[in-house]
């Protein structure tokens, strides 16, 4: 009697790992469903023109642009669920992606951008919240918005006009002021760092209202005045080639030497 009740107890432990063994089997394939649903790709080339022009409004997602030797446009975006509509239209040589008009009404998922561009395209980017990065670009124009939150990034830039501004986050610039180029660096909170050649030519207004935090780094000491008890910087280095407007509302503004 013992024996067959000891049997009976082996078999039912037996019997409860198997159903486990299948639960987590099920589990695992369920899972890797709703993952493999949570996430689709987007990914798309187009020829470049001798002046292309990116335009991109988004409305939640990272965005990162990054400039290449090749004559075409490439564009990968990776859409959380639920899945946004991306319809990217060619028009006279600009790529136009508007995510919000495209998704009016809609709940969806963020969307990431990966993309490239020739080097000398005009690049336009603007999203709601998401960091947005932009490498290696010496076009007319880069402009990069962020209406709510997140940090812009803009490295190896040698574009004649450069527009960045976000509610809250970092703002970071490497790149190089060219001679009538207009620049302009914006932010609610958060810090802003400027790396520029020592060399450069260049008008600043710097204006920092709140925290009177305004570090000229190698720019100190030259045709520089502050105003207003700190809170404002203006002056001239060098023949003042271009115009740099920088203001942060909350945070602060730095120049590293490049």
């Amino acid at each position: 009697m013992a024996r067959s009740i000891s049997n009976f107890s082996r078999k039912m432990k037996a019997r409860r790992t198997t159903i486990l063994i299948l639960m987590n089997v099920v589990l695992f394939f369920a899972v890797s469903a709703n993952d493999a649903a949570g996430q689709k790709r987007f990914s798309r080339t187009y020829p470049a023109t001798k002046n292309v022009r990116l335009q991109l409004l988004n409305r939640s997602g990272t965005i990162e642009v990054q400039g290449w030797d090749r004559q075409e446009i490439s564009i990968s975006a990776y859409l959380e669920a639920p899945a946004a509509n991306v319809v990217p239209q060619s028009l006279s040589g600009t790529i136009v992606m508007d995510l919000v008009k495209e998704n009016q009404g809609r709940n969806v998922g963020n969307v990431n951008f990966q993309i490239r561009v020739p080097r000398a395209s005009v690049v336009d980017i603007e999203t709601r919240i998401g960091n947005l990065s932009v490498t290696n670009i010496n076009g007319g124009l880069v402009r990069a918005i962020i209406t709510t939150e997140g940090d812009i990034t803009l490295t190896n830039i040698s574009a004649i006009a450069v527009d960045a501004q976000n509610g809250i986050g970092d703002i970071f610039f490497d790149g190089e002021l060219r001679t009538g180029g207009q620049y302009r660096f914006t932010s609610m909170k958060g810090s802003i760092n400027l790396r520029i050649p020592f060399e450069s030519s260049f008008k600043l207004v710097a204006t920092a209202p709140s925290t009177r935090n305004i570090d000229l780094g190698p720019f100190r000491g030259t045709n520089m005045r502050f105003f207003s008890d700190g809170r404002r910087v203006a002056g001239q280095a060098g023949e003042g080639a271009s115009t740099l407007t920088v203001t942060n509302q909350r945070g602060a503004i730095s120049f590293i030497r490049r």
